[in-house]
């Protein structure tokens, strides 16, 4: 389909044009936010290193006994949050406990890439990329046909078409996602086999069901849907006004990398407390995956934030505020400015193409 502009449609890409755009988009974004995360870790781990904090700190709303053998800490590569599970002993846990003293952000940055090389600012990059990369190959080409279908397809107008695409997009992802997510949990914590795997599988479907596979999604849903709604709502809103002021007919790098930031940092804000419980629900589900245990009973999205609430008050929905904006509006804009000068490339070549078919 072809993107909207403010002359109407340009030249089409295919679908699959889509999914290479954004895919490259996914690896530069990935290769971008890495060392930022790779850097908070390593600053947490100083605080709380790995043989004083062995096994996930205890609260109220996880409800399951700690083995002393396992640490559990949240990883973005700034397309998706993954679940680390480091056991005492293995090449993960050696990177987390490095002996190195870090007295701030840039410090580490400049010590991590002297001693241990530059190759560490991107530890734990691969295993996150098989997961990261296709879901938003998903998410964002999903995106686009939704998006072209609603506009051209049924002829609907108005902003709240990107708001409906992006949040049925990422609904979309989510669920094809939170499975191998699950999956791939399995597979780190317990060194499983794919045939172990496959038994160990089976028998967590014969005991919870089929949508035992799906535990974490309502969380994980009710953070990235609005994020997403938001998120697509505002960058077309943004991205039509700056057009407009910058009187172009279409959108360049810096246009697109300027509403993505501002869609972004304005989509983490207002989704933030729900980032929190997400945040905590996926420790929680990656303990429980090291460890072999079954949560008994589950706990609510609404009655955590309750919980949450009473316990730290709203700075406790709000924690983390600075570091995730920080961390979503570059992200943001450095994946949807990649995406959108790939599909220009890609539109370029169809156009110059059809041009010599004449």
């Amino acid at each position: 389909m072809g993107e909207r502009t403010v002359g109407g449609p340009v030249a089409a890409i295919s679908p699959v044009q889509q999914m290479l755009a954004s895919g490259t988009g996914a690896l530069l974004t990935s290769l971008f936010v890495t060392p930022l995360d790779v850097v908070k870790i390593r600053l947490q781990a100083q605080q709380a290193p790995f043989h004083q904090a062995l096994g996930c700190e205890s609260a109220p709303w996880v409800g399951v006994s700690r083995s002393s053998k396992w640490k559990c800490f949240l990883y973005c590569n700034g397309l998706m949050d993954h679940i680390y599970v480091c056991q005492n002993g293995t090449s993960c846990s050696n990177w987390y406990r490095k002996p190195t003293h870090f007295s701030g952000t840039l410090d580490a940055f400049v010590k991590i890439t002297r001693h241990e090389g530059l190759r560490s600012l991107w530890s734990g990059l691969p295993p996150t990329l098989v997961m990261a990369v296709p879901a938003t190959v998903i998410y964002f080409t999903c995106y686009d046909q939704l998006r072209d279908f609603l506009w051209f397809g049924l002829g609907l107008q108005g902003s709240h078409v990107p708001l409906l695409a992006g949040g049925l997009a990422r609904l979309g992802a989510v669920t094809v996602i939170s499975p191998l997510e699950l999956v791939r949990t399995k597979m780190q914590s317990r060194k499983l086999t794919y045939s172990e795997l496959q038994v160990c599988i089976r028998s967590a479907v014969a005991q919870g069901g089929l949508l035992s596979l799906w535990r974490g999604w309502g969380p994980t849903v009710l953070r990235d849907v609005p994020f997403s709604a938001l998120y697509w709502f505002n960058y077309e809103l943004v991205k039509a006004q700056l057009c407009e002021q910058y009187g172009t007919p279409k959108a360049n790098f810096s246009i697109s990398f300027t509403a993505g930031a501002v869609s972004g940092a304005i989509a983490a804000i207002l989704t933030l407390p729900f980032d929190v419980v997400k945040t905590r629900r996926q420790i929680q589900l990656g303990e429980m995956e090291s460890l072999g245990v079954s949560k008994k009973g589950t706990i609510s999205t609404w009655h955590m934030m309750k919980e949450i609430w009473c316990e730290l008050g709203y700075r406790g929905l709000f924690a983390g505020f600075m570091p995730r904006v920080i961390k979503v509006a570059p992200a943001c804009a450095v994946m949807i400015s990649s995406y959108e000068f790939g599909k220009a490339f890609f539109q370029k070549a169809n156009l110059d193409r059809q041009r010599l078919a004449v």
